[in-house]
């Protein structure tokens, strides 16, 4: 397990995003706090300087686990337990909902979970699954994020798409009335109908557009820029990832019958955003990329937006 990555679980095979100790079931709710090593409180307790003398307007939150430090907030700051993302979903899960993963990040700082919905899309041919992916900060550093993520069943890879039509995603910060802003949140949740329908008109529309070589080249040089200035090394790493790009485009095994077209070329990028091995692999990369579901990864909103511009 990467550096970042203190305690977490996921059910029977690690996920697109490549963590995880493996469960054979999707569990409850209980379950999956115990399993996530996510069974602990945050106690907001008062800050001293060194003379013991206190600091108004701050507190510490504390894990009431093993009493760490998790960082130092305003007193203003309100805060989102592990039990209340876990709630969140819990309503749902007599729809079908099943956890499939969750965990903390950076000793308890970040903590996450995964559900699974309980419909599956067909779209321009092929099996799309959402999850829902609620993320929380615990060291002041970060708002509450919930995201609806589409996730292409064949090769496992995200197609999140930041579509005007429909959205997909909220925040909010640990301040104000939290229970409000959790109901607000949920109400999130069940525009994922609405994303997906968007999406699949995106999807149709990206399918019926042709799509001729010399763009595909086109589009991935402007993917994958060169500086005028590189170094003779810099221009070779440059040029074995637009090679890889490119071979996903034409080399794919589930893209072969999808036609030459806009979607076949978001997927390639999709792919390559989401599997390609970077050219240093830093110990927290597939923490970073998993944390970029929730805002979209800009590499394919960069390849939608050159596309929709054609």
């Amino acid at each position: 397990m990467s550096a970042n990555v203190e305690t977490m679980f996921s059910v029977r095979e690690k996920p697109w995003h490549g963590l995880g100790t493996i469960v054979m079931e999707a569990p409850t709710s209980a379950d999956a706090l115990r399993l996530a090593g996510l069974d602990w409180k945050v106690v907001q307790e008062p800050v001293y300087t060194g003379n013991q003398e206190p600091i108004k307007g701050y507190k510490a939150n504390v894990r009431s686990s093993d009493r760490k430090v998790l960082g130092v907030v305003s007193e203003r700051y309100k805060v989102v337990q592990n039990t209340d993302a876990f709630s969140f979903t819990d309503e749902l899960l007599g729809k079908g909902v099943r956890y499939e993963t969750a965990g903390s990040l950076q000793e308890g700082r970040k903590v996450w979970l995964l559900a699974r919905l309980p419909k599956e899309y067909v779209i321009a041919g092929e099996r799309i699954s959402s999850y829902l992916v609620f993320s929380n900060t615990h060291d002041g550093s970060g708002s509450v994020k919930v995201a609806v993520t589409p996730v292409r069943v064949v090769c496992n890879n995200t197609l999140n798409l930041a579509l005007n039509t429909a959205k997909r995603s909220f925040s909010m910060i640990h301040a104000g009335n939290i229970n409000d802003k959790i109901q607000e949140a949920k109400d999130t949740l069940f525009m994922a109908e609405q994303y997906m329908d968007s999406l699949g008109i995106e999807f149709e529309q990206l399918r019926r557009q042709k799509v001729t070589d010399a763009q595909v080249k086109e589009y991935i040089e402007m993917l994958l820029p060169m500086e005028k200035d590189a170094t003779p090394i810099q221009s070779k790493n440059i040029i074995k990832l637009r090679m890889d790009m490119k071979q996903r485009y034409y080399e794919a095994p589930d893209l072969q019958k999808v036609g030459n077209n806009a979607y076949r070329f978001i997927n390639a990028v999709s792919d390559f955003a989401t599997h390609s091995s970077p050219l240093r692999r830093t110990a927290n990369y597939n923490e970073n990329l998993f944390a970029r579901t929730v805002d979209g990864n800009p590499l394919i909103d960069r390849a939608y937006q050159l596309v929709k511009a054609a």
